[in-house]
């Protein structure tokens, strides 16, 4: 089945805002409220995961939508087709702007959950395809086949042909997607930091530059902003090197 071909700006020549996504990585809403006061307008769109969810629940999705940011909700939802086409459903309610679900609860959980975000018109479903924490010796022991390189563009063909408008992925591999896959789908690459900053507990890490260079339509940076003395000064300093515009 051929990839489905989806209308997504992503054309290098925009805001550089519009492609940096601030993960607020932290344990509490008044933490998140910091950090974005202090990211101020160098950014639009800020992740919520697994961590600041579980402390403080919906209500922090909703403060920063009313605040007129973007979020990107970074659940992974993996579940019965079902279950997850109901938490699309509600997390469209939230007024989310993106979300995750993991590519590997197969095509019918996949179809289900963009056929659930239906329900609120541009909200991008994103399939995540292998995690940036995980190389080739961890796949094996699960006892997935080939490489990280062709795990990832099963689960991207998979997920584009069942509705996803895109993909999570290291860089490492966006340049093989597109070059597979076309241009019209957005490739979300976590895993980012910038030159000279330590590696964390990821294996699988790009600068900022290199994942734009290799494909990428948005990254995802935590940590290097967050932990800064000065987050506003950090990410505007990615945003150089993400190149276009920030002008307002």
């Amino acid at each position: 089945m051929e990839p489905a071909v989806h209308s997504l700006d992503i054309s290098k020549g925009r805001d550089a805002r519009e492609r940096l996504i601030v993960a607020l990585d932290v344990s509490s809403a008044e933490a998140a409220r910091r950090i974005v006061a202090a990211v101020g307008d160098s950014a639009v769109t800020y992740k919520v995961g697994m961590q600041l969810y579980t402390a403080e629940g919906p209500s922090v999705v909703r403060d920063l939508v009313g605040s007129g940011r973007q979020v990107f909700l970074d659940l992974k939802y993996h579940d019965i087709p079902n279950t997850v086409g109901a938490a699309v459903r509600e997390a469209a309610e939230l007024g989310v702007s993106m979300l995750t679900v993991h590519g590997s609860g197969g095509g019918r959980m996949l179809h289900e959950a963009a056929e659930a975000a239906r329900s609120r018109p541009g909200l991008m479903v994103l399939a995540v395809t292998v995690l940036t924490s995980m190389g080739e010796e961890d796949l094996s022991k699960l006892g997935v086949r080939g490489t990280v390189a062709e795990q990832v563009l099963r689960i991207a063909a998979m997920a584009l042909a069942n509705g996803c408008q895109g993909i999570v992925a290291s860089a490492h591999e966006a340049t093989a997607l597109r070059t597979q896959m076309g241009d019209e789908f957005a490739i979300v690459t976590p895993g980012v930091r910038p030159a000279g900053s330590g590696h964390g507990d990821q294996v699988r890490v790009v600068t900022p530059a290199e994942a734009m260079a290799a494909g990428a339509t948005h990254i995802v940076v935590g940590r290097p902003i967050t932990e800064a003395k000065d987050p506003g000064a950090e990410a505007r300093a990615i945003l150089e090197q993400i190149g276009g515009t920030t002008s307002q």
